[in-house]
């Protein structure tokens, strides 16, 4: 018996000790790659949807990216995320980017060149 309120007098003790040590510090994320390869690999999350370098499909009803006047992107992803833009998805999506992020992939998307056959 003397063994068990030994036992169970150490654990509290434990217990008190180990509520009282402060948390791990948050997690250190890795800055953003904006090189013009970090650039270009943050576009490629854009493809699915938008098309490889932001050329959406012929027929989609999706916008192309490509050749957007230098703003329009950072400008609407900005609205997006705030809520003033209705969208399906991108709301939830816009809030992934950083600001310099998007000002990184709306001079990307502006410097491609529009195809013809693209909606805009």
């Amino acid at each position: 018996m003397l063994a068990r309120a030994t036992a169970a007098a150490w654990l509290a003790v434990a217990c008190g000790a180990a509520a009282q040590q402060a948390s791990p510090p948050a997690p250190a994320f890795a800055a953003p790659n904006l090189t013009p390869a970090g650039v270009r690999a943050l576009a490629a999350s854009c493809a699915p949807c938008h098309g490889t370098d932001g050329h959406a499909e012929p027929g989609s009803t999706v916008a192309s990216l490509a050749a957007r006047p230098p703003g329009d992107i950072a400008g609407s992803m900005a609205l997006y995320r705030e809520g003033r833009k209705p969208a399906t998805v991108m709301q939830q999506i816009s809030k992934g980017f950083r600001d310099d992020e998007l000002e990184a992939l709306d001079a990307y998307f502006a410097r491609q060149k529009q195809r013809g056959d693209a909606p805009k």
